[in-house]
């Protein structure tokens, strides 16, 4: 009963996506091929809540849902391993047509065959898991 609220807040964020046409196909390949301002616009104001979001986080000490402080671990210089590593999520969001969380509502839309993004993201995750320690950070 604990994780209602959390169920809730992902339904929510669910409609907002939905209603703002961010989970659509056709919006992401406007956005790629740099045809319409729309994604930019999102992404841009995502970007920007965040930044204010962790800012007040931070400056009023804010503690998580388990009653603690949220932690910021210092930022590692890795300039390399983000780029490649934004590159291999540029090309799932490309091959797919959709980021990570677009793809649960698709697939609550009722295009099943996001179950095969899904399973394949689950299963890259976990394979990330298995080799971490064994690749360079």
């Amino acid at each position: 009963m604990k994780l209602i609220k959390f169920f809730f807040l992902g339904l929510l964020f669910g409609v907002v996506l939905s209603k703002a046409e961010i989970i659509s196909w056709y919006r992401i390949q406007e956005m790629f091929r740099f045809h319409a301002f729309h994604m930019y616009g999102v992404i841009g104001s995502a970007v920007i809540l965040g930044i204010i979001s962790l800012q007040i986080i931070k400056r009023n000490r804010i503690i998580n849902v388990e009653g603690n402080l949220f932690g910021f671990p210092d930022k590692e210089s890795g300039f390399y391993r983000y780029i490649i590593g934004g590159s291999i999520f540029g090309m799932g969001w490309a091959l797919t047509g959709s980021c990570p969380g677009p793809m649960y509502i698709l697939f609550g839309y009722g295009y099943f065959s996001f179950g095969v993004v899904i399973l394949s993201a689950l299963l890259g995750t976990f394979t990330y898991g298995l080799i971490k320690k064994h690749l360079p950070h």
